[in-house]
């Protein structure tokens, strides 16, 4: 206890004063580097949220529940056909690059580009053909939706597609640049998908239409994605005559660890969708994956930070710069935790006018939005616990959280789904996102010795009360005055300049000014020089 004591004053000390010249300038640059690549992929994020969410819910209301359900279940053949193809090495990109880039590395960059996008490549393709062959089988007798079947090829490309897009968005990661592929991925392929899906449906061509314009837009992002990887390649590290060397045993290591992590985010983020389309009907997996996705709109500002967060713990762990690393989770996690929370309550409060708008049939996934939304709540209010220990090197802690919440979430899924439909998944996804991430921040005080709180947390109570209160004002008037995707636009709006308003006067401390200040002056000259 006396040492917790020690670190929660330590932490309360203004960062000019506890901090040397070396640390506060290694702060900023690290800081600024988060705030530009996280604000673009922020931005990006919002454009397709905007975009992207008109465009479901014209899909929505064109194709019904039950082919939205046919659709998600055939996502969850691909995500696991994409799972086992890649073999770990899209998680291991991240970390590889930027280490080897930022060591000068080359030739054993060139060897990870060179030998693991072929990896992913062949066994993807192979896989892809064998879904060809028994997906028409799993459609029929463990999804008893023989519908599907005619749409099996599709998903089989897409499994390709989709494979090569994760792995180059990991690659981008590593080089540290979210900007581009925040563009590549967010502003062009939103626009491309969202673009072709309607002109698709609107000519007739239903559920194939929608699957092609996926395909198309695949397409397109994937050959960007290469080429600008190409691009941020060093030259050395482009084409040699030169051997490849072998694959560091470290990275067969940390690729195993990172596919077995991805097995068990799996089974946690799509068994219950498989289970529910064993055990329910499509229509009723239509409904869930709508109200689900929704609430996992609520930890984007978390997402968009990982993002470029992630090789940076790489970096700083590696130079054994965990003073840095500690500033960086606190400040990260407390303005996550606090910018998350406007936008959890709205949904909350507003459960059931929101999913109205996709259409009737969906108002009856309301309860998983609700349930959905506290569960990520706490998923941001520990910030980046399990980037964390994976970038640190302490995959095999995070491997032992998710295999033990995998079990919690299939074992609670068999039990709750037959009893309670809907709601039971949508209480065991909850609860696992909870207990999975206390446990991360758990191995991560006890392994990297930091931890995110202190008592500047307190200060953000009066802003979400605040703002809040001031969506519970408004809720009572949405059914009356405005059409409902007015009023709830109005709702996120209210409940955002409220928050920022009263934490802007208020919730400010020292740190806070000198970190938003610097991070903003580097967003401006990065702005500027484009």
């Amino acid at each position: 206890m006396s040492s917790l004591s020690n670190n929660v004053r330590t932490k309360e000390i203004p960062f000019d004063e506890l901090a040397p010249d070396r640390l506060r300038e290694e702060f900023r640059r690290n800081m600024g580097q988060i705030s530009r690549h996280s604000i673009a992929f922020f931005g990006g994020t919002i454009f397709t949220m905007g975009v992207g969410y008109l465009v479901k819910i014209y899909v929505a209301r064109v194709l019904g529940a039950e082919l939205l359900g046919i659709y998600a279940l055939g996502m969850t053949l691909v995500s696991l056909t994409q799972l086992v193809g890649c073999l770990g090495l899209n998680g291991a990109a991240s970390r590889y690059v930027a280490v080897y880039n930022a060591t000068a590395r080359y030739d054993d960059l060139r060897s990870f580009l060179t030998r693991s996008v072929a990896i992913v490549l062949a066994f993807n393709a192979t896989l892809s053909i064998g879904l060809l062959f028994c997906g028409g089988w799993l459609a029929r007798h463990l999804y008893h939706a023989p519908d599907m079947e005619r749409y099996i090829p599709s998903f089989a490309v897409l499994t390709v597609l989709g494979a090569l897009n994760v792995y180059y968005c990991q690659v981008l990661a590593g080089f540290k640049d979210i900007a581009k592929r925040t563009i590549i991925t967010n502003f062009l392929g939103t626009s491309l998908v969202s673009a072709l899906t309607v002109a698709l449906l609107a000519l007739g061509t239903g559920m194939r239409g929608y699957l092609w314009a996926q395909i198309i837009n695949s397409i397109v992002v994937v050959v960007f994605l290469a080429a600008v990887t190409w691009k941020l390649t060093p030259k050395a590290a482009r084409i040699s005559r030169a051997v490849l060397p072998s694959f560091d045993p470290e990275i067969k290591a940390f690729a195993a660890a990172a596919f077995g992590m991805g097995a068990l985010e799996f089974l946690v983020s799509q068994g219950d969708k498989v289970l529910l389309g064993f055990y329910l009907s499509p229509a009723l997996v239509g409904i869930y994956v709508v109200a689900s996705t929704l609430s996992a709109l609520i930890p984007l500002i978390l997402q968009s930070v990982n993002q470029i967060f992630a090789p940076v713990i790489a970096d700083l762990h590696a130079r054994k710069r965990n003073d840095v690393l500690q500033r960086l989770f606190q400040f990260l996690t407390k303005w996550v935790l606090g910018l998350s929370f406007p936008l959890a309550f709205v949904m909350i409060a507003l459960a059931s006018p929101l999913l109205r708008i996709f259409g009737s049939t969906f108002e009856a996934g309301w309860p998983v939005l609700v349930i959905g939304a506290v569960g990520q709540i706490v998923n941001c209010s520990v910030g980046s616990v399990g980037y964390l220990l994976l970038m640190s090197g302490n995959q095999k802690r995070l491997i032992r959280v998710q295999f033990v919440m995998g079990i919690v979430s299939l074992l609670m899924n068999i039990t709750l789904i037959p009893v309670l439909g809907l709601v039971g998944a949508a209480l065991a996804v909850a609860f696992v996102n909870v207990a999975g991430n206390v446990w991360n921040l758990l191995e991560v005080r006890r392994v990297l010795r930091i931890f995110p709180y202190n008592r500047s947390y307190i200060v953000l109570v009066i802003p979400a009360a605040l703002s809040a209160a001031s969506v519970l004002s408004l809720r009572y008037w949405i059914g009356a005055i405005f059409r409902p995707w007015i009023g709830i636009l109005a709702a996120v709006a209210l409940a955002y300049i409220v928050f920022a308003g009263i934490a802007l006067m208020f919730a400010l401390d020292e740190d806070d000014r000198m970190i938003a200040a610097s991070a903003w002056a580097q967003v401006r000259a990065s702005l500027q020089r484009r």
